[in-house]
């Protein structure tokens, strides 16, 4: 894959699934814009990186949940890097409970976060990339968004949503040369999945296919590939990245 002379702008970019992706696109070429919410030391690392491989890096603060500051994260990275060709729309967290228990502001936090955030970051790239008449935007998934997971209601409806998000878009804007694609990770091997119980981890891997958990590479590699040329006739799908879990 070659993206030479293209802009990405990956949201949550500072560390796990997204610090990745960051990191292939620039190793394929890309300029890359590295937007973290609160770790501004992890994103100027990843940035670091970025530029020690020739290609122009950006971090850009900015917590998704809120929209302004989406809207002007985005703004700022179009006129700093000209253009932005390419929109990984991963940041996310979870606030896992019972649906039960769940507290409002567990619901709000994380549904802000996944899905509004990404409304608001592809709401701000789309006139330009229709202008530009071409774009990949490219949201983060997840398995619980399609089979759903106890304790996330909040995470997996989120992810749900995205979904429809993507698949709106992409009839929206395929007039106009820009796909809009989905990407579900499995279990990854992240902080996250790190902090499991290994008991859990075990079952998982049994219930997998593959028979491991996905590595980050796994993941960015899938997004390197709906962001390019090669996948031109592909949008509105969901492509599952979890080694057969979903087959079970």
């Amino acid at each position: 894959m070659s993206f030479e002379g293209r802009v990405a702008l990956v949201t949550g970019g500072s560390r796990g699934i997204g610090r990745q992706v960051a990191l292939t696109l620039a190793e394929q070429g890309a300029d890359v814009v590295v937007n973290y919410r609160g770790n501004q030391a992890a994103a100027d690392e990843v940035c670091a990186q970025i530029s020690s491989l020739g290609r122009r890096a950006l971090a850009l603060q900015a917590d998704v949940a809120d929209f302004a500051a989406a809207t002007a994260m985005v703004e700022s990275a179009l006129a700093e890097m000209g253009r932005v060709d390419i929109l990984v729309n991963n940041a996310g967290l979870t606030r896992d409970n019972l649906a039960m228990r769940m507290t409002e502001s567990e619901w709000d936090t994380v549904v802000d976060t996944v899905l509004k955030g990404a409304f608001a970051c592809s709401k701000a790239v789309l006139r330009p990339m229709m202008r530009q008449r071409f774009g990949r935007i490219i949201n983060m998934g997840s398995v619980s968004g399609i089979g759903g997971n106890i304790g996330q209601a909040n995470y997996s409806a989120a992810k749900a949503g995205l979904i429809g998000l993507t698949k709106t878009l992409a009839r929206e804007m395929g007039s106009r040369n820009i796909t809009v694609n989905l990407i579900a990770p499995g279990f990854i091997q992240t902080d996250l999945t790190a902090s499991l119980p290994a008991a859990m981890i075990e079952e998982v891997v049994k219930r997998t296919p593959l028979g491991r958990l996905g590595t980050c590479a796994d993941v960015a590699a899938a997004v390197s590939f709906l962001a390019s040329d090669a996948a031109s006739f592909i949008t509105g799908q969901v492509l599952s990245v979890d080694g057969g879990l979903l087959l079970q």
